[in-house]
């Protein structure tokens, strides 16, 4: 008897277990391009933040729809579903053969675009660095220290 209910405990344990890892895989989308949070789904209302290109970005639920709410980096806001993917992807750019893009994290905690060079200027840049790269920096401090400092700011 106790050998009965141990495997029939053990296998909704495994059942629940099974629902909840399907439930956490559909819920990831990735970022296919450097994209706004907004506050509102629609493109005029404020934007919240940028999500870069690559991100893992957090989902309600699956759905049909033209925009749905992200959870990223611990805000909350909506994103058009045409920019997101279940696939994760590759965040390279060719320029003067084939340039991986790279990320840091800012001092508030956010992922935040390396300066990169691009022929002309990429959505999201902020500033145009002296050596020619396209910063996405989201304050003015530090902008461009690495790169011969700021030549142009965008924004």
């Amino acid at each position: 008897m106790k050998r009965g209910i141990i495997l029939f405990f053990s296998f909704l344990f495994s059942c629940l277990l099974n629902a909840q890892l399907s439930i956490q895989q559909d819920t990831i989308r990735y970022v296919m391009a450097n994209l706004n949070l907004r506050e509102a789904p629609n493109t005029t209302s404020a934007i919240i933040t940028q999500i870069p290109k690559g991100t893992q970005v957090t989902i309600d639920e699956d759905c049909e729809c033209k925009w749905i709410p992200v959870n990223y980096n611990g805000y909350i806001g909506y994103v058009s579903t045409k920019y997101l993917s279940k696939e994760k992807i590759e965040c390279t750019t060719t320029y003067n053969n084939s340039t991986s893009i790279k990320y840091y994290t800012n001092s508030k905690g956010e992922r935040v675009q390396s300066p990169t060079y691009y022929n002309s200027a990429p959505p999201g840049a902020t500033t145009l660095c002296r050596d020619g790269t396209y910063s996405f920096s989201k304050s003015r401090r530090g902008t461009c220290s690495h790169h011969g400092g700021v030549a142009k700011w965008l924004k």
